[in-house]
């Protein structure tokens, strides 16, 4: 009788406690009044010392630039406070020091143009005398200072200018530039976004001279999206190269500030060429430019030397093609390349042994491997050029893991500096003597840390107890990795499961899906509000899963370029072996599984809807690309090559041929705006599930771009897609 009256008592206090609990809602995830806010320290920046660092900070006084000890982490200092700044209401969002530490470059009004390029107003400030100037009247791209401080160049209109800080004028150095003709010193679109460049000039180390690529893209066909804001809609039009079309033809210029003539670079590698990158090496008269052949599977490293000493009438400037690398898929760009002090070699990665791995390179053509094994580099830290010691950052423990190490330029001692596994995000102070580290895994926010080069922690920054405390009032349910079988061999992913979970129970699953080249969804990282959505749909009796299918990064050069010149075919075939992998788990409902992905991901829920109609019940794409004749070339050919050379391998992937197949509740989703995966795609697919007189429904946002977001655009966007997945899965 005790006993079951004590068991009575149990389930009360259980029920209570569960009635207790707060649960996740679209309102309390995506509002501006979340109590999910995951604190951060944020615009941390080195200065010349290496002991101390500025923060951009904000108080009820107004914005500061605040000097901070690296050693300590204590406030030793306001370096500028904007109110008493000379110029009325100048706030600014970013901010860059001279080289002596005695000018600041202050960015205000900042305008997004595409991913990485803005305009903004410059002003800048001289801490010696308290005077604030404005750089120019109107909006402009890329200021930056020169290395000795006494000149900031920037582009305007398409053409590049020059302006010294004793008082003279601005120098014009290009005067060509026009408006979807000739860009000088930014990148045209296709090349900020799939090269990750913006700024297309070079400050030389001596700061009298400038390079610069200019981009022709006069035969470069343009695209039009309608902007609906106004009474009557504009029409936005800027160029973009499609796959297999043309692309700006591409020259790289040295300006000589004080002769005041440009000297033009002889390219003749190849007829169509990229130029992803320039970069000055540690002498004032040495460019290293990267060119690389427009499939992509050749690179040289061409090095440009000028002859101080060449009679001015003379072209005066040499080439040596000093590193040369081929592949018989694609080679990746990036910005993982070091140059000794001595000025003889240069550091960088490359996946020609099979995984990704840092190497010498030698002016002179040697190269020496540094790190080996079988697994990969993901980016540089930096180069301690006294000790000889590379700081980088691998997935050396797994595809899920991101890890700090060390190593010397010989490869030897190499030492693990991560204590906690996940993912470790170091910011090293200049001179390499210390970093702050920002640690997230799958369940656990930010965790920030003070460390000296050795690893040793001096200080906890922020621990986030706040936010895990709200974690665990929302009984927010945890992510647990797992290992599935694909069409060829094991996957990683992860799974997010109910609370109460009853293995005896069947439930119905929610597959998350990205699936491309270059991004990871199997994580051990933190990933804010869309983990939270997803531990929503769990709490309401969903399985949320994940899984990184074949051509995803991370695991080696064969498992990552196998989808070469058939992109969809074998990510697809791996999510149909992970459904038909989840309908052999006791707890999985194997007629209720979904699918949603969103960009790359909308593109492989929309095949897993068609050419795996069987296996899936229902599912969502968000700004998919539906042919990939419709998405840019630099991209699509890395992967694809052009569509005259490998039409098959377009049109048997491409949603659009496979309408016929779908079965299932379909959602498609796209922003009127998207630059990037235009609405093209979306229409496409429309137009072809009309033909094929099959039923979906549909979502346009007018004026919004790829990332869907602005004016409540998050919260109804993932509301639609909640009660879409509850009336249909």
């Amino acid at each position: 009788m005790k006993r079951n009256i004590l068991i009575g008592l149990l389930s009360v206090v259980c029920v209570f406690s569960a009635v207790g609990q707060k649960q996740l809602t679209n309102e309390a995830i995506w509002t501006g009044q979340s109590p999910f806010r995951m604190k951060s320290v944020e615009s941390v920046r080195s200065m010349n010392d290496g002991e101390h660092y500025t923060a951009l900070n904000y108080s009820k006084d107004g914005w500061t630039i605040d000097k901070y000890s690296f050693a300590s982490y204590d406030k030793v200092g306001t370096i500028l406070a904007m109110k008493d700044l000379s110029m009325d209401k100048v706030v600014a969002q970013n901010y860059d020091f001279n080289k002596d530490e005695t000018k600041l470059l202050l960015e205000t009004n900042i305008e997004s143009i595409y991913r990485r390029s803005y305009t903004a107003k410059y002003y800048i400030h001289d801490l010696n005398n308290g005077k604030t100037s404005l750089l120019f009247d109107e909006p402009v791209m890329h200021a930056s200072f020169s290395p000795d401080g006494k000149h900031v160049a920037y582009v305007y209109k398409n053409n590049l200018y020059v302006k010294s800080l004793d008082g003279t004028d601005a120098v014009q150095i290009t005067s060509d530039g026009e408006y979807n003709k000739i860009i000088n010193g930014s990148a045209d679109w296709v090349y900020e976004e799939e090269f990750a460049i913006a700024k297309a000039f070079q400050w030389s180390p001596g700061s009298d001279r400038i390079a610069y690529i200019k981009y022709n893209e006069s035969e470069v066909k343009e695209f039009q999206m309608a902007m609906y804001g106004p009474l009557y809609p504009d029409q936005y039009t800027f160029k973009y190269p499609k796959a297999g079309e043309d692309n700006s033809i591409v020259s790289v210029h040295i300006f000589d500030l004080n002769k005041r003539k440009t000297k033009d670079l002889l390219i003749d590698t190849w007829e169509d060429y990229y130029v992803p990158r320039i970069n000055w090496t540690t002498k004032n008269n040495e460019l290293l430019v990267q060119v690389m052949n427009r499939h992509q599977n050749e690179l040289h490293y061409d090095l440009y030397t000028i002859d101080e000493n060449a009679a001015p009438q003379k072209h005066n400037i040499s080439k040596k093609t000093i590193y040369k690398e081929t592949s018989k898929t694609y080679i990746e760009i990036d910005d993982n390349l070091i140059f000794t002090a001595d000025g003889k070699s240069f550091i960088r990665t490359s996946e020609k042994d099979g995984y990704n791995h840092i190497y010498s390179i030698g002016f002179d053509g040697s190269s020496s491997q540094i790190t080996k094994g079988e697994w990969d580099v993901i980016e540089f830290k930096g180069l301690d050029a006294k000790k000889g010691i590379i700081y980088y950052l691998s997935a050396e423990d797994g595809a899920m893991y991101q890890n700090l190490y060390a190593i010397n330029l010989k490869g030897k001692k190499k030492i693990k500096l991560s204590s906690k596994q996940g993912n470790n995000s170091p910011i090293f102070s200049k001179g390499m003597k210390y970093y702050i580290n920002y640690h997230s895994s799958a369940n656990t926010p930010y965790y920030i840390t003070l460390h000296n080069n050795t690893g040793k922690e001096l200080k906890v920054l922020e621990d986030n107890k706040a936010y895990n405390k709200v974690l665990e009032e929302y009984n927010v349910p945890k992510k647990e990795f797992i290992t599935v079988d694909g069409a060829d061999g094991k996957l990683n992913g992860w799974v997010i499961k109910p609370n109460d979970f009853d293995p005896n129970k069947k439930y119905p699953v929610y597959l998350a899906i990205y699936g491309g080249p270059g991004h990871n969804t199997v994580m051990d990282m933190f990933e804010g509000a869309t983990f939270l959505w997803q531990c929503m749909l769990a709490q309401q009796g969903y399985i949320v899963v994940s899984v990184d299918p074949r051509g995803t990064m991370y695991r080696g050069e064969k498992f990552k370029k196998s989808t070469y010149m058939q992109l969809g075919k074998l990510e697809t075939e791996d999510m149909i072996a992970t459904a038909k992998w989840l309908k052999k788990q006791s707890w999985v409902d194997g007629d209720r599984i979904g699918v949603q992905g969103w960009s790359y991901g909308g593109y492989m829920s929309s095949l897993c809807m068609t050419k795996g109609a069987d296996f899936f019940k229902m599912g969502i794409a968000v700004a998919p690309v539906t042919n990939w004749r419709y998405y840019d070339s630099i991209y699509t050919e890395r992967f694809m090559r052009t569509p005259k050379e490998n039409a098959d391998g377009y049109d048997d992937n491409s949603p659009i041929n496979h309408v016929e197949k779908l079965k299932g509740p379909y959602l498609l989703v796209h922003g009127s705006a998207d630059d990037n995966v235009h609405m093209q795609n979306t229409m496409e697919m429309i137009n072809a599930l009309v033909s094929a007189n099959k039923q979906f429904d549909l979502f346009i946002y007018p004026d919004r771009n790829h990332g869907i977001y602005g004016n409540n655009a998050r919260l109804h966007l993932f509301t639609k897609m909640h009660n879409f997945v509850k009336e249909n899965l």
